[in-house]
């Protein structure tokens, strides 16, 4: 049955699968941007919240190209949410944590999306039975996959994604500063890395074998109530 439904999953063609992927691109960006902001401002940091940043408002959070990417390659990125570290007790380490927050919050969306899809995978009808239920459990299940492909997409070690912060914060301080001069840079070297076949597959193979490990918390919750 769930081999069925992936099948049908991405034989859609790409302007259908970017139409469908809009609701979720936009659900992934909100949560995982609020993660970060939510986290600097506990860790002591109130510049996204100052700015307006601490939302579930998704307008507040696009970026256009980022979007775009995930809507039609299932991977992408959001506008950063701004971070004065200058605010944090110790602020390469507390860098470090807000980085990681946002990979995280994607993590146990895709999580709790799919454990609650399988409780309520039988109320739909199944996969094919109710008329309206395959568009549904379409956008479903396109929102916890994109989901964790912006987790493993943003922890790339590659500047401005979340991986570099987090890499950097291994560095002396001195080198930490120095690269952080450089980080306006990275998306250059991003969209370059973005258009070499190995990094988009290597992507892609581990966003499929997380997502796989994940849905396994349908199928358990799907049997809980059948």
């Amino acid at each position: 049955m769930f081999n069925d439904f992936f099948s049908n999953f991405f034989s859609l063609t790409m302007l259908t699968s970017a139409a469908l992927s809009i609701i979720p691109a936009l659900i992934c960006i909100t949560f995982h941007e609020l993660a970060h902001g939510f986290t600097a401002y506990r860790l002591g940091d109130r510049t996204a919240k100052d700015m307006g940043r601490l939302t579930l408002n998704p307008i507040k959070h696009i970026d256009v190209l980022g979007l775009l990417m995930m809507m039609f390659f299932r991977f992408g990125w959001a506008k950063p949410v701004p971070v004065n570290m200058n605010n944090f007790k110790w602020p390469k380490w507390y860098m470090a944590i807000t980085a990681v927050a946002g990979p995280l919050s994607n993590i146990v969306l895709a999580a709790a999306i799919l454990f609650t899809f399988g409780l309520i995978l039988t109320p739909l009808g199944g996969f094919n039975t109710w008329a309206g239920g395959g568009v549904i459990i379409d956008i479903v299940i396109r929102t916890a996959y994109i989901s964790v492909a912006l987790a493993v997409f943003n922890l790339v070690p590659i500047p401005p994604l979340d991986g570099s912060k987090v890499l950097f914060s291994l560095l002396s301080e001195s080198m930490y500063y120095r690269l952080m001069r450089y980080e306006r840079y990275g998306m250059i070297v991003l969209i370059l890395v973005l258009n070499t076949g190995v990094f988009r597959n290597t992507i892609g193979r581990l966003t499929q074998t997380i997502f796989d490990n994940l849905f396994v918390l349908a199928e358990f919750s799907y049997r809980l109530v059948n």
